[in-house]
């Protein structure tokens, strides 16, 4: 097989700082790696931030003069949300509680999964998946 598997989701945005600390303590990622790469043209060089949670990883651009569209409130065509595998949805919902995290959808539990979203600070959707195996 040519393609092994997805290598990171990228997320733009202009609160780096509130963004690292959202996903690092609240979350749990770590820092893997963090990178400063000057774009020979433009100008502008782009600072990078890559979170590693279970072998995937979110990488946070930012750049200066970076315009982020705020998060679509409905559905949408394009890219939706991230979704992060949990071991129990109650013991979850209350953690992020303590945190200061609302839960802007569900839980909704079916017979194979249990299912809520939440959104990071720049207001993109993170979906919360428990599955019932």
């Amino acid at each position: 097989m040519i393609f092994k598997r997805i290598d990171h989701v990228e997320i733009v945005t202009d609160r780096p700082g509130e963004t690292v600390a959202f996903y690092t303590d609240v979350l749990g990622f770590t820092v893997r790696e963090r990178d400063r790469i000057e774009r020979s043209g433009l100008g502008v060089p782009i600072d990078l931030v890559y979170l590693e949670l279970g072998g995937t990883t979110v990488e946070l651009i930012t750049y200066d003069g970076a315009q982020v569209d705020p998060a679509p409130q409905t559905e949408h065509l394009g890219y939706r949300l991230i979704a992060l595998e949990i071991e129990d949805m109650d013991r979850a919902v209350d953690y992020l509680k303590t945190k200061g995290v609302d839960i802007t959808w569900g839980p909704r539990v079916a017979p194979t999964y249990a299912r809520a979203e939440i959104r990071d600070p720049n207001g993109y959707s993170i979906e919360l998946r428990q599955w019932f195996r």
